[in-house]
């Protein structure tokens, strides 16, 4: 098994246990595909939920630009409401993984075809 295909088992077992939610693998692939080498890097593979900068980056750079969403203030209730299902206690908060979550909350999967 690859380290990448070690690193979607690690993301879906997050998303059953961590989120209560069954992924679906082809779009977890994807997704994870499209953070690139981010997930072998210890700091980048994870969002810090409590960071307001990098959440700024995960709104502009994921939701706007990858997902192709209009800037609005429902952004930042889509990512807070991501991160407290991840769990807030929860430190590692991987990218993937919230990404995936992203993605399904505003039903962008067409992005991943």
């Amino acid at each position: 098994m690859s380290k990448r295909e070690e690193l979607i088992q690690k993301y879906a077992a997050d998303l059953k246990e961590k989120c209560g939610v069954t992924p679906n693998m082809d779009l977890l692939t994807k997704v994870t595909i499209g953070c690139g080498p981010a997930i072998y890097n210890d700091d980048a593979s994870v969002v810090a939920g409590t960071q307001e900068s990098e959440l700024e980056t995960v709104k502009k750079n994921f939701l706007v630009k990858k997902l192709g969403l209009p800037d609005s203030p429902e952004l930042f209730g889509a990512i807070h409401a991501v991160l407290e299902k991840y769990g807030k206690s929860n430190k590692h908060k991987y990218r993937a993984v919230v990404y995936y979550l992203l993605t399904v909350h505003f039903k962008k999967e067409s992005v991943y075809k």
